[in-house]
């Protein structure tokens, strides 16, 4: 990261999620369990501001799309 410019929303929740998957790791809890927790964080957030239908269609989007090696429907070649 260069000094003085911002890091991007991306880059904070890689930062913090790594973090999260090591602090697990050194007190013997499995990724999964952190995984399930962000998510569920996540999803309390959203939900501050946006309906349940709206959080549920973005968790839609994501899993329908979450195949690393299948492009997104709204990709061209």
């Amino acid at each position: 990261q260069k000094k003085g410019v911002p890091m991007s929303a991306a880059a904070i929740a890689k930062l913090h999620f790594a973090a999260a998957l090591t602090e697990a790791g050194t007190a013997g809890l499995d990724a999964d369990g952190v995984c399930r927790a962000m998510l569920g964080l996540v999803v309390a957030k959203y939900l501050e501001n946006r309906s349940v239908a709206d959080v549920q269609s973005e968790l839609r989007f994501i899993a329908d799309n979450c195949d690393p090696d299948t492009d997104f429907a709204f990709m061209r070649p």
